[in-house]
């Protein structure tokens, strides 16, 4: 199975080109699957430390667009996340899957929320309900962690009990920490028995969004297959599903609670 993460540029006039490059990347390498980076297709909104109803909406209607026209990448599955607005007028971030045969579902709303500099995330929208679902697609049990997420790593180790193939940790994290969330990655991979693979924002230093790039596809036993740059923000790679359903039986996972 080939998976492919990447970072993005999601300024203003750098989004699309960027896009446009990664339908390049994933249709020669033949990708099945594609982790997106967390809200990717409209700034990062919460880079201001006061909430705008009007942005998010024109948010909602970006994402809605975008996801739309997920299937000229030619690839089985995208995972993502996106602003949404509740029936009760409650703004979330919610974690979808594209398919092929099914178009866009919601998979989980994000729940532990920073709010700080450059990540206002309590300010601009509600926490959801602490539910952590798996779900399938191209034969595969996925779970998500949504960037800050993936620190409680309590849901990892419930990723394993769920026996998911793939962790997905859509993010958008500053410059000076990434080498320490991948360090997390490494750690959510060896808890939940499974790969995990990370998408990120990226912005130039000094930019008012704070984000850093660094994806990454690390195995179950915590190596690091890939990483994307600034010189390579997309790569793909052949991922083998019957090595994470394997490591479920192997240290630490089969230890009981």
């Amino acid at each position: 199975m080939k998976v492919t993460v990447c970072q993005l540029d999601n300024r203003s006039g750098r989004l699309e080109p960027m896009l446009e490059e990664l339908v390049r990347h994933v249709r020669e390498q033949q990708s099945d699957f594609l982790l997106l980076p967390e809200m990717c297709f409209a700034e990062w909104l919460a880079a201001d430390p006061e909430p705008d109803a009007l942005r998010w909406h024109q948010a909602v209607q970006d994402h809605e667009r975008s996801i739309e026209r997920l299937g000229r990448l030619g690839v089985g599955a995208v995972m993502g996340t996106r602003p949404i607005v509740r029936e009760q007028g409650s703004f979330r971030n919610q974690a979808y899957l594209w398919t092929r045969e099914a178009g866009v579902n919601g998979v989980h709303e994000k729940y532990y929320l920073p709010d700080e500099v450059s990540y206002w995330e309590q300010t601009w929208y509600d926490r959801g309900e602490p539910h952590f679902e798996i779900c399938r697609s191209l034969g595969i049990r996925m779970g998500v962690l949504i960037c800050t997420e993936m620190w409680f790593l309590e849901w990892a180790r419930h990723y394993a009990r769920a026996r998911s193939e793939i962790l997905c940790v859509p993010r958008a994290t500053p410059h000076a920490s990434v080498r320490k969330w991948l360090a997390g990655g490494q750690t959510a991979a060896v808890c939940s028995g499974a790969f995990c693979l990370s998408s990120n924002l990226w912005n130039p230093p000094g930019s008012k969004a704070d984000c850093g790039g660094l994806g990454w596809i690390v195995s179950p036993e915590g190596d690091i297959l890939a990483e994307t740059s600034e010189e390579e923000p997309f790569v793909t790679r052949d991922i083998d599903p019957a090595f994470a359903r394997e490591s479920k039986c192997t240290y630490p996972r089969y230890v009981p609670e």
